[in-house]
This record gives C-alpha cells, sequence and structure tokens, in this order.
C-alpha cells in the first residue's frame, strides 16, 4: 500500500519525519519498502503562462514562447512542442533548475534564436504515465487555468510529497486504508485523531424509497446494500489537492466522481460504485448469482463469462455490475449523467477472491472485499463520498 504523508496529516499531526515514522511502522509490524520522496531532484521548476507564441523563423517545428513567470519582464522559451497554445499554464524549468533525470538547465541557442529555460512534460518531471490521463502523456504538461504564476511546481503537482511503501499482511486488513494507518501513527506518536466528515446534508429532496428499489437475492453474499441518489450532477475535474492524493496513492484521476468513489475507498477502505439513474431499468437493483456460463461486459470493455457463483448487480432488466469487482459498460458514468445512484455495500470476501480468480480479474476493490469488511463502514462511506460531491 502506498501512504502519502501529506494526506495522512489531514488526520493527524506528524510530529517525526518520514523515515522516523517508517520505523516506528516496521516497529509494529507494518513493513515499509520504502520511502518515496516524490519530487526528488526537482530544483528551482515553477509555474508560467504563455503570454505570446509564435513561429520560429528558421524552423518548421519550433515555437517561440514569451513566458510570464512572476516577474516584470516576460522571458523567451523555445519549444518544440505541439500541444501549448496562447494563456496555457505550464512548468517551466528556468535558467539553473534541476529535473530529475539529473538536467540543469542553461541558457540554449536554437536556429539562432535563445531560449532561456524549458517547458516540462509530466514525464521530464518525473510523473508515471499511467498517472495521467491520455491526452496529459504527450507534449508539454498543461495545468489548469487557475493556477497561480511563478510558484514552485512541486505543491501545484503534489511532488512535494513522501510515500510510504507498505508491505501488509493480510491479518492487518485495519490498515488497508489511510484512516487506519493515521489511527495506527496516532497512537504511535502519542497525537490525537483527526476524523473526516461522515455526514451529509439532504437538499435535494424527495424519498429514494420511491424513487428506487433494492432486493437481494443473494442474502448470504450480501449483507449490506445501501444507496443515495444525488441529483444536478456536473461532471468536471477534481480539486488539485484530491488528484494529487490519488497519484500519490498510484492511482490516476479521472473526474469528480469516480475520483471521489475511489478517494473515499482509499480513504475509509470501503469500495464504491456510482449509476447513471437514467439507464437503470425499472429503477430497481437486484443483487443475485449468475446464471452458468452468463455473459458481461465490464467498465474495461471485456466480455467476462461467468460461473453460478459470480454476484451480480442488476437492474430491472440486465447486468450492471460484477459485485464487488466492477461495474458494467452499459452502466458508466458518462459527462451526460444528471441523476447518479450511489452504491456501498458489503459482499463475502470469499465469494469476490473465487470470483477473480476464475474470470482473471483483480481490482482495488475486490481486494479490500476479500480481507472483509464491517458493514457498518457502508453507510459511513456513503456519507463521506456524497459530503465530498456536495463540497
Amino acid at each position: 500500500m502506498l501512504a502519502s504523508i501529506n494526506w495522512l496529516k489531514e488526520y493527524v499531526d506528524i510530529n517525526v519525519t518520514p523515515r522516523e515514522l517508517a520505523d516506528k511502522f516496521t516497529g509494529v509490524g507494518l513493513e515499509v519498502e520504502r520511502v518515496i520522496n516524490l519530487g526528488e531532484g526537482i530544483e528551482g521548476v515553477i509555474t508560467g503562462k504563455v503570454e505570446t507564441i509564435e513561429r520560429h523563423p528558421n524552423s518548421d517545428h519550433l515555437w517561440i514562447c514569451m513566458m510570464n513567470l512572476g516577474q516584470p519582464e516576460l522571458v523567451q522559451i523555445l519549444t518544440g512542442a505541439q500541444n501549448v497554445h496562447q494563456y496555457d499554464m505550464v512548468p517551466v524549468a528556468v535558467v539553473g533548475s534541476k529535473l530529475p533525470n539529473g538536467m540543469k538547465l542553461k541558457p540554449a541557442k536554437m536556429r539562432g534564436l535563445d531560449s532561456f529555460g524549458m517547458l516540462c512534460s509530466a514525464e521530464e518531471l518525473g510523473i508515471d504515465a499511467k498517472l495521467l490521463l491520455p491526452e496529459q502523456r504527450n507534449g508539454i504538461f498543461i495545468l489548469p487555468p487557475n493556477t497561480p504564476i511563478g510558484v514552485d511546481i512541486k505543491p501545484v503537482l503534489g511532488l512535494d510529497d513522501v510515500v510510504l511503501d507498505i508491505d501488509l499482511t493480510s491479518n492487518r486488513g485495519d490498515c488497508f486504508n489511510m484512516l487506519g494507518l493515521a489511527r495506527e501513527a496516532a497512537a504511535l506518536l502519542g497525537q490525537k485523531l483527526k476524523m473526516p466528515e461522515l455526514s451529509v446534508a439532504e437538499k435535494a429532496g424527495g424519498n429514494l424509497k420511491e424513487m428506487a428499489t433494492i432486493k437481494v437475492e443473494a442474502k448470504d453474499l450480501c449483507s449490506r446494500f445501501a444507496m443515495r441518489l444525488l441529483k444536478n450532477i456536473k461532471i468536471a475535474p477534481s480539486p488539485d489537492w484530491m488528484q494529487n492524493h490519488l497519484r500519490a496513492a498510484g492511482m490516476r484521476p479521472i473526474n469528480n466522481v469516480v475520483d471521489v468513489t475511489n478517494y473515499v475507498m482509499l480513504e475509509l477502505g470501503q469500495p464504491m460504485h456510482a449509476y447513471d439513474y437514467d439507464t437503470i431499468a425499472d429503477k430497481k437493483i437486484i443483487v443475485r448469482t449468475a446464471a452458468e456460463n452468463e455473459k458481461f461486459v465490464t467498465l474495461d470493455g471485456q466480455e467476462r463469462t461467468l460461473d453460478s457463483e459470480a454476484l451480480l448487480i442488476c437492474d430491472g432488466e440486465k447486468a450492471i455490475g460484477l459485485a464487488g469487482i466492477m461495474g458494467g459498460e452499459n452502466s458508466m458514468i458518462t459527462d451526460d449523467v444528471k441523476t447518479m445512484l450511489f452504491e456501498a455495500a458489503t459482499f463475502d470476501g470469499t465469494n469476490i477472491r473465487k470470483s477473480t480468480k476464475k474470470i482473471g480479474l483483480r481490482t482495488d476493490a475486490s481486494g479490500k472485499f476479500e480481507k472483509g469488511l464491517d458493514p457498518e463502514l457502508a453507510l459511513e462511506a456513503m456519507n463521506r463520498a456524497c459530503d465530498l460531491i456536495e463540497q
């Protein structure tokens, strides 16, 4: 498990260095294999705004960018990247900056013109491509338009963080989430634990019992199934702080809804799933086992052949989720969603583990269920997620 120190600090005051905390965790059986400094090797890289951009007169592929770096005068920087436009916010390695690959920036001359720095890609900042959206993997890393100008890039992208890579044994399921690790850290350091908000304001109006029904047929495999309905959903990028926490934990940010479900799973240890309410036939949710050799297409676009022990989430007509493992392609959240159904449930860990092996699909969610979850956690996670969506 990857544990962000910056994230842990939101729940407990950490009065020791990351290395000292790693030693304390290891001393009580939470073995820390690595201490990772995410911004190691980065010095002097700041944020900048492209005030003007024009073609190099002596090159077909170079651009001349006049950069606002928060100083009185603009700085001329040449780039060969083709994804940069006027007014973009980007990471800038100025003269004297250092990058993780050991490069130290010096003034350069390109086709007869001076360049006093370099616009940086995510790769040049040491960010793993799998933690980025496809459009962020090539070319210069384009920052949100509201990013401050001339500030250190490390806190902007969460690279001022230190991550502990912890090898947790199966008997420490209580620590397979950030809050569990924070509770352990609070005990080790003699500090108080600061719990996140686990309540939600019900402002949308209406009674969910009149808008959707739940029928659990496989009661031996599903001890709790909780739902909430959220109206007036607007899909957008999640806040920078949430994206930074997710990347530090090894997860790729996608959008505000998906990121909230992943954030809560990492924070509390409870997997969740979101459905587009308008795609749910008859507004019914049925939890049942699959028919022998029943086919189901998961979110990754793969058709899965199931046996009679696999647990499915269904609506009034079809299967819409492989319980505890992955949702279905037919009910995925799209940019057009207006009303969303949130699910948090407790599934039998042994059944989930058997299903993942049979179909060859193991996910972060299934890993949580396999170790066993407290049924009381489902509603707490549901409320936490809805509170975050409201924010």
